[in-house]
């Protein structure tokens, strides 16, 4: 290299290393602070404001997260109106004991207009005989699952008879004269179904067991009822026997 070109070098590096350098404060002046602000703030991901905003925010938040909520004022209100008696529903069974109970589903044979006949369900639920405390006389009561609505309320009297279904081996049907579920006296004819043939017998022997005892209650009242009439009528004979004739 040839001296001429070292000695233009060397003013040329001379005036770089003369040329002040601006300092950190002018380019705050200017804004350039802010710039790097802004700049450090998006390296570290911060891009919803500045990075001591956004850490005062996150100190308020958990210094609400720590505070305890106050506590709810116990509150009491006075019933208006006080239940002092308790309501006693009235079963009309309140004079029986229960003898036997088995879950069964019952139809009901019905006929439309033109004779033609079928079997359609009357309920489900618990079938029960009930006997009388005084008298002795066991009826018949069924109510519906639920709703507890009588489907069957009548005594198992002597004229009566229980059949076997053809169609199946754990149900049965019998006539009845009057039954009361409906509130009149209804001639029906029904039929039960239970679970399986065990209990189908079981129920035969309660139901067979319930008619015996009626028939001889059955019997004894009408005996009762018919000495009744008979000392009535007498008594009335005496009566006009012992009126003075009517004089002419």
């Amino acid at each position: 290299m040839s001296s001429t070109d070292n000695t233009e070098s060397k003013p040329a590096a001379e005036a770089t290393e003369s040329k002040p350098v601006a300092s950190a404060s002018v380019f705050s002046m200017f804004g350039g602070g802010a710039k790097k602000e802004k700049k450090e703030d998006e390296d570290r991901g911060d891009v919803s404001g500045s990075a001591k905003a956004q850490r005062e925010a996150a100190a308020a938040a958990k210094g609400d997260d720590d505070e305890e909520p106050p506590e709810s004022e116990d509150v009491h209100f006075e019933p208006v109106h006080k239940l002092t008696e308790k309501i006693k529903t009235v079963t009309h069974e309140e004079s029986e004991s229960e003898v036997f109970n088995m879950r069964c589903k019952m139809f009901k044979f019905t006929q439309d207009a033109e004779g033609k006949g079928e079997w359609k369900e009357r309920g489900t639920g618990p079938l029960r005989l009930l006997k009388h405390k005084e008298n002795g006389k066991v009826r018949l009561v069924m109510r519906r699952d639920k709703t507890l609505k009588v489907c069957a309320n009548h005594y198992i009297t002597p004229d009566m008879t229980i059949a076997p279904m053809s169609t199946s081996d754990r149900a049965w049907l019998w006539n009845v004269g009057a039954d009361v579920s409906e509130g009149e006296p209804e001639a029906i004819t029904v039929s039960v179904r239970v679970a399986n043939a065990e209990n189908a017998q079981l129920f035969k022997e309660a139901w067979l067991k319930a008619q015996k005892e009626n028939e001889i209650l059955f019997a004894q009242a009408a005996q009762d009822d018919e000495s009744k009439e008979v000392a009535s009528q007498s008594e009335a004979e005496e009566k006009k026997e012992g009126q003075p004739a009517a004089s002419s």
